[in-house]
């Protein structure tokens, strides 16, 4: 049972849904409890189609928001007549099951509080629902034809509903109508793209973080001008620039390196002048008739270098006039000025994502495939012209992230995986690859030609790479601790190695079985068990928890992740071979790594292992999937059935379901297991008057 499954994975998905979907009725109903299944089912797809980072276990407040008042409203279609299901009790009961089946995310909120946020949101939730301006536009006609007498469940009175529409012979509420359109133009689709995930990343603790933004050659020019206006202002021109007078002495105190010897006016001491418009930006400083003051409120944040540090920081994509906007005087605009608030937020996610530092050629090669997509020159010579504008103003950017503290350059040799595959071992772009990305990747597109000119810039890029040092680029810690904390506030998943000390020892395992490259997964496991008390309550807590996961596919996801990470782990997991509850799952793991054989298993095991396997099979399937695979399998494929309900498996949830699945087939001779049939995956739907819009 995964909790995270890329856009693509839509059957895996679908089959961990069902199964989560059956599993938590049964629990609720053990438990007195009512849960609408097709609200279960609208919470896990919002939080896989809905939101950037498919997490399907991190909850938080924003989260049970959007869902409630936005997802909801715009997506499920209540028709006329029919009151709104109790989607909040739902989610609240989705939520208390995740965190009783260790299926939460520790990095989300607590429990208690994602459902106090659901006590607070659900007044507001069936006001939500019945307001027209929150609806989608497909559930906007739904029930506009509702509500003048089509039978919105008739494919045919739908389709001609909808001819009708479009001929405008059907009386709606224009206005209702305008305003969706506006909010499906502000808002966005429901569904959104999903956004890659970012490797772990090893951060000093604040305190170092503080000491190092201390020394920010930046941040000594954004005191000084805080300090250098002061709460009685200084005087500016009549045209709000800084008095040349002053601008020579600041440029002397502050270190900017302008040259102040051969220019009449403040405006030509580009250094200085970005200092003073970050130092407005960062509501550091603010002109007031005539006079540049400090803001007092800003005095806290001048003490403390980190939090200084990360204003600026955030402040920077806002520096894009002061920063490449002028030369000499004079206003030039290259292609890197027109996206500018969104490029270096790129650029920086890039440099993020890397375990090697970024040799400029590459770094200016992406940036000319994204200028490449977005404008429209012709002639070889525009082009040359405009990149190089842009590569300019790209390296002035830097030159600034630099004096900052954000990245650190250097000169040295490109990392391997920079470089250009040979043409020769060069593969076909997939379909509809534009030739500069597949030149990126090494890879042909295009006829013969084509193919010649690739190859040509390929050699140039390779030697440009390997001939000898280029520049590197890379972020500091700093710059990782910020970009970071961006990447959270977008919604996107940004793990940090030692977040997790504290969390839940099945919340521990879930996190790094599904996010965590190995390395990190044993720096962060390391640090886990050092919190607690103990090593031998560490591993005690560790094994209760795969020993208490309800699925198959999630409990040998987690003892694997534990026997990698875990220092001796195969000792470890030979050692719970005959474990009550665990040993299946041991076993299974064992015989996949090839440490055992099947010569090397006893009856019982046998047993055992042929019941673990159709257990996994079921829950990664899913019932129809499960019966597809066996259903050619003949005699063999009911033996293991048998086999696997009388073995003695302790998953006894499991097997009740197990048995269930072949009882169907048994009832229903077009599925039953020996006999060829064909079937076709189906997605879940709405329930009754409920549908998806």
């Amino acid at each position: 049972m995964r909790m995270f499954f890329a856009p693509e994975e839509t059957e895996e998905y679908e089959a961990a849904r069902s199964l989560l979907i059956r599993r938590m009725g049964q629990w609720a109903r053990e438990r007195g409890e009512s849960v609408d299944p097709f609200f279960v089912e609208t919470a896990l797809d919002y939080r896989h189609r809905g939101t950037c980072d498919g997490r399907l276990g991190l909850w938080e407040p924003r989260h049970v928001e959007e869902y409630l008042l936005d997802w909801l409203p715009r997506t499920v279609t209540v028709l006329p007549g029919e009151d709104p299901a109790d989607a909040p009790g739902t989610l609240a009961a989705l939520l208390r099951y995740l965190d009783a089946m260790g299926l939460s995310d520790p990095r989300g909120a607590s429990s208690a509080d994602n459902l106090a946020a659901i006590e607070t949101l659900t007044p507001k939730y069936a006001p939500a629902m019945a307001d027209r301006g929150r609806w989608g536009m497909a559930k906007f006609w739904a029930v506009t034809a509702a509500e003048q007498g089509v039978d919105v469940q008739d494919p045919a009175a739908l389709e001609s509903f909808v001819e009708q529409a479009q001929q405008g012979e059907v009386p709606y509420d224009q206005d209702v109508l305008d305003e969706v359109l506006r909010n499906h133009l502000t808002r966005g689709p429901a569904e959104v793209a999903r956004a890659e995930p970012q490797l772990p990343v090893l951060l000093p603790a604040e305190k170092e973080l503080r000491a190092r933004a201390e020394t920010s050659r930046a941040l000594r020019w954004l005191r000084g001008i805080a300090d250098w206006a002061g709460p009685e202002g200084r005087a500016l021109t009549a045209t709000g620039n800084l008095r040349m007078a002053d601008a020579r002495a600041l440029v002397a105190e502050l270190g900017t390196g302008d040259a102040v010897d051969t220019v009449r006016s403040s405006t030509q001491l580009p250094r200085l002048g970005l200092a003073v418009e970050w130092a407005k930006k960062a509501r550091l400083v603010r002109v007031v008739k005539g006079r540049l003051y400090a803001v007092a409120k800003a005095q806290p944040l001048l003490k403390d270098p980190l939090a200084l540090w990360r204003r600026a920081f955030e402040t920077f994509p806002e520096l894009r006039v002061p920063l490449l906007g002028t030369r000499s005087g004079r206003h030039v605009e290259s292609m890197l000025f027109d996206s500018f608030e969104d490029a270096v937020p790129d650029v920086l996610n890039t440099l993020y994502s890397l375990s090697h530092a970024m040799p400029w050629p590459r770094l200016r090669d992406s940036m000319h495939l994204c200028y490449r997509a977005e404008n429209d020159l012709t002639g070889r010579y525009a082009w040359q012209r405009e990149l190089g504008h842009a590569d300019r103003d790209l390296r002035t950017a830097l030159d600034v992230l630099e004096d900052l503290g954000a990245i650190k350059r250097h000169e040295g040799m490109a990392d391997p995986v920079f470089l250009d595959i040979p043409l020769e071992e060069a593969v076909l772009p997939p379909a509809g690859m534009p030739p500069e990305l597949a030149e990126l990747f090494g890879v042909v597109a295009g006829g013969h030609g084509e193919s010649e000119d690739a190859e040509e810039r390929s050699k140039e890029r390779r030697a440009e790479l390997t001939d000898g040092p280029v520049e590197l680029i890379r972020l500091t810690a700093l710059g990782h601790d910020s970009v970071r904390r961006r990447l959270l506030a977008e919604g996107r998943d940004a793990p940090r190695v030692g977040e997790l000390a504290h969390a839940p020892a099945a919340g521990l395992l879930g996190v790094i079985a599904e996010h965590y490259d190995p390395d990190a997964a044993r720096t962060e496991l390391a640090a886990w068990i050092a919190a607690q008390a103990s090593p031998a309550e560490a591993l005690e807590k560790l094994t209760d928890a795969v020993r208490a996961t309800p699925f198959r596919t999630r409990a040998e996801a987690l003892l694997d992740t534990l026997v990698d990470a875990y220092p001796g782990g195969e000792a470890l997991l030979r050692g719970l071979r005959g474990d009550p509850l665990l040993g299946p799952t041991a076993l299974s793991i064992l015989v996949r790594r090839e440490v055992l054989g099947a010569e090397d298993l006893n009856e019982p095991e046998s047993l055992v292992m042929v019941a673990e396997s159709l257990l996994q099979l079921l829950e990664s399937a899913g019932p129809e999937g499960f019966l597809d695979i066996l259903g050619g399998q003949g005699l063999s494929a009911r033996e293991a059935l048998e086999a696997a309900l009388a073995s003695g498996h302790p998953d006894r949830s499991g097997l009740a379901d197990l048995k269930a699945v072949a009882e169907q087939a048994r009832r229903q001779p077009a599925v039953r297991l020996g006999r060829g049939h064909e079937r076709r995956r189906r997605g879940g739907g709405g329930k009754g008057g409920r549908r998806r819009r």
